[in-house]
């Protein structure tokens, strides 16, 4: 299916992926779609819409995360005029926007407690109730999450409901991370390059056989946004260039641009660690030791501030 083109690379890992998004695409299943922030789960999403019978239809998204608990209730279901401070007429909800089509809850991880209880109503009997109302309304949608969190770790700390995880998650489809499909990453920079290049009106830069090496040696914790991201940066500095290893930010090279040997003051302790547990902890501390100052933290840590911002929303800090 030409629709999912958009979603680049022919790593085994994500060759299996598509072929089960082809499958559900073809039926109204609900999809739970799993994976690290900017791994794609959106274009995901967006494919599978687009190869759907609901094609032609509204395909709404929204980021659970990026409205506070009290709004999102009526951006989803809607309003009844004078039901709280401001409703001055009634408001269609995005459920009733998106009938017949297909709506995308990102950061469905996100959702407030007290919504998850009605999606769950809707999940189970096509039913929504707006805001200030006593009727139910009905619609015929389909939903799409996603979530970059583990949410069996928080049913088990009581932030999301068990019942609505199970309606949620009939068919998951979990997105690898980058650095998982390396040899994905040439697909993917040229596919990048030629549409920066195109956005632009600028001479797609070129990467030396050192770089790309770099780059596949690297972490990846954006995944395709941060490699993406890059690609947009080279493209504008370095337009027409041979990107060589001292060309990229300094967390890709290091070892590349730098004969001297690694020494390590570490020892791994005969039983082990836990590697999360550990950069958590490593986090922390200098957090604390720069009184929050997060430029002089990734500093002390020997990393980019875009990584210490990504890894502290991924060990749950306040960001």
């Amino acid at each position: 299916m030409a629709h999912f083109n958009a979603i680049i690379g022919q790593s085994p890992a994500l060759d299996s992926l598509i072929r089960s998004a082809k499958i559900v695409a073809a039926t109204d299943v609900t999809v739970l779609l799993k994976g690290e922030t900017g791994t794609g789960k959106e274009v995901l999403a967006t494919a599978i819409q687009q190869a759907s019978a609901r094609a032609n239809n509204a395909f709404i998204t929204l980021n659970c995360a990026a409205l506070p608990e009290s709004l999102i209730e009526s951006e989803l279901f809607g309003h009844k005029k004078g039901s709280f401070t401001g409703a001055s007429s009634d408001k269609q909800g995005l459920f009733q926007a998106a009938d017949g089509g297909t709506l995308f809850l990102d950061e469905i991880n996100s959702l407030p407690l007290s919504i998850q209880a009605k999606l769950l109503r809707f999940l189970e009997s096509g039913e929504c109730i707006a805001v200030g109302d006593i009727k139910p309304y009905k619609v015929d949608v389909r939903v799409i999450s996603a979530t970059n969190s583990d949410l069996n770790k928080q049913i088990e700390s009581g932030e999301f409901r068990s019942d609505l995880y199970f309606r949620l998650n009939v068919v998951p489809l979990e997105l690898p991370p980058l650095a998982q499909r390396t040899e994905d990453i040439e697909s993917l920079i040229k596919h990048f390059l030629a549409l920066f290049e195109n956005t632009h009106t600028l001479a797609a830069p070129k990467f030396s056989k050192s770089a790309l090496k770099a780059l596949k040696d690297y972490a990846w914790p954006g995944n395709i946004r941060e490699l993406r991201n890059l690609c947009e940066r080279l493209s504008n500095l370095l337009a027409g260039r041979v990107i060589e290893p001292e060309n990229l930010p300094s967390e890709f090279t290091t070892k590349y641009i730098s004969n001297t040997p690694v020494v390590s003051n570490f020892t791994l302790p005969e039983t082990g660690l836990h590697l999360d547990t550990l950069e958590a902890d490593l986090i922390y501390q200098a957090l604390n030791r720069t009184k929050g100052n997060r430029s002089k933290s990734a500093k002390l840590l020997g990393i980019s501030r875009d990584t210490l911002l990504y890894r502290m929303q991924k060990h749950g800090f306040a960001s």
